[in-house]
């Protein structure tokens, strides 16, 4: 649970906006500077997506859910206290009958209570596929009678226009919550949304409450201009160059000898070098140095050797003298060893997905990359196309900083025509389950290798890892998460 206390971690916020990652804060008596303090989140959350414009009615959305969970939580120590079971009709009326009051009285007691029991409350938010999502969990299951109670409501909030009419009626107000979530219905209808958009429901012994809203069309209309004319623009950057083209074709032609690639590659130093640095480093834990580009051609195939002349020319392309975008590079490099490893040890039976792992791993952020290694007047040139088509400088700033990374890396690896495996652990590399069905495990691996990485670095918790990825790779606690990142980061040199 992050310190209410501390100061708000904005890198923390773009991270998990710009990686897809669900934000999550729990607390388990909801003192007033964790309210403010959740607040301060989801404001800073809209604010980094440009959906400020949403934050009041959201704000308000918030306060009532955390609080019907605080209550919800009470209300079950309450009635464990008085020995009823609150799954009874009959004795959920005598229970309410002096809950207010007897809690209200007492709230420090059972506050404690509530912490010592374990139920918590939990806020959750994340943006995926252009929508956000705001949850708020308890561990409180939802009897039928509250379930109903709430739908109840739900409906009647259809039958009102505006708030002060539905102030005006009856309501009631046995358990204080029927007005607010009317008025938060009302609140969510005016930034376009309908009740399909607020869903309530029990899973796992928890009630959550969610709220998806779509990023509106003008912001994602602008970030889909803005990716394209980026692309655009850096598509006059040189294709490939020559020497990567010939020894390609070479590799295309069904009757070549592994003699001849090495031949062609020898003639290049810096190809040699990558090659013989690739097959020598603790990838592939030779006992003794490979001194032979022949060699080196036969360990690593005619797939390794098309992985490795499109790593090679990507990173000359977009590297500045060859040392631009260090930081990011070296994340890149990082990723690819770990997407090797985790290749040969989980699909050891499978040489296409491991040929596949590295250069994957090596490219993934190759969206970020490229504004990491633009020129100046490239960057410039951008902004001038977002002030002639009236787009605000917030979502080229967006951009910069990573947002659709995935989709911009994706555009250029089309315009390079890298192959469609790589095309989809790029563009997907943060949701692997939007890939196609053939990439689903590659995609899946470069995105447990990438959080694996950001998980190393504190930026990445363990609840942010994606549970069906996890689940792919039987890792099923920590602990045993935190065994795999530690044998890959000690293996790992820079």
């Amino acid at each position: 649970m992050p310190n209410p206390n501390s100061k708000l971690d904005i890198s923390k916020i773009r991270m998990a906006i710009r990686a897809g990652i669900p934000l999550s804060i729990t607390t388990y008596t909801l003192p007033h500077e964790m309210s403010e303090y959740m607040e301060e989140v989801l404001a800073a959350f809209l604010s980094e997506l440009n959906q400020s414009s949403m934050n009041e009615y959201l704000k308000y959305c918030l306060n009532e859910l955390v609080t019907n969970s605080k209550k919800a939580n009470t209300k079950r120590i309450y009635f464990r206290e008085k020995g009823l079971n609150i799954f009874d009709d009959a004795e959920y009326e005598v229970g309410m009958k002096h809950f207010k009051e007897d809690t209200l009285g007492d709230i420090k007691r059972y506050m404690a209570m509530q912490r010592a029991a374990g139920l918590y409350i939990k806020l959750i938010l994340q943006t995926r596929n252009n929508k956000i999502k705001m949850e708020v969990r308890n561990n409180s299951e939802m009897t039928l009678r509250e379930y109903k109670r709430i739908h109840d409501k739900l409906s009647r909030a259809q039958q009102y226009t505006s708030v002060d009419q539905a102030m005006s009626q009856i309501l009631d107000d046995s358990e204080g919550a029927g007005l607010g979530i009317i008025i938060m219905i009302l609140m969510l209808e005016k930034i376009g949304l309908t009740e399909e958009n607020y869903q309530v429901v029990c899973e796992n012994g928890e009630t959550i409450t969610r709220i998806i809203l779509p990023i509106n069309e003008k912001t994602q209309k602008d970030i889909s201009v803005v990716s394209h004319e980026f692309v655009k623009i850096i598509d006059e950057l040189p294709q490939l160059p020559d020497n990567i083209s010939k020894i390609q074709r070479l590799i295309s032609d069904p009757d070549v000898k592994m003699s001849e690639i090495a031949t062609l590659i020898s003639s290049d130093v810096s190809l040699t070098t990558d090659l013989l640095k690739l097959v020598n480093s603790a990838l592939f834990a030779l006992a003794s140095p490979c001194h032979s580009i022949v060699e080196a051609v036969k360990m690593i195939g005619i797939r390794g050797v098309k992985n490795l002349l499109l790593s090679v020319a990507a990173k000359g392309t977009l590297s500045k003298d060859g040392g631009g975008g260090r930081e990011l590079w070296t994340h890149s490099h990082q990723v690819a060893f770990y997407a090797y490893n985790l290749a040969r040890n989980f699909y050891p039976k499978d040489p296409t997905i491991i040929e596949d792992a590295y250069v994957c791993g090596l490219l993934h952020d190759i969206g970020k990359i490229v504004f990491e290694t633009a020129h100046p007047e490239i960057m410039e040139q951008m902004k001038e196309i977002c002030e002639s088509k009236n787009i605000p400088s917030s979502v080229f700033e967006r951009l910069v900083a990573g947002v659709n990374h995935g989709e911009i890396g994706a555009l250029i690896a089309e315009k390079w025509n890298f192959p469609d495996v790589i095309v989809s652990a790029i563009r997907h590399h943060h949701e692997p389950d939007y890939a196609p069905e053939q990439f689903k495990k590659i995609t899946s691996l470069i995105y447990l290798s990438d959080l694996i990485a950001h998980y190393q670095t504190g930026e990445v918790d363990f609840y942010q890892f994606d549970k069906d990825v996890l689940a792919l790779f039987h890792i099923s606690t920590e602990e045993h998460l935190q065994m795999i990142s530690a044998k890959l980061g000690s293996a790992f040199v820079c």
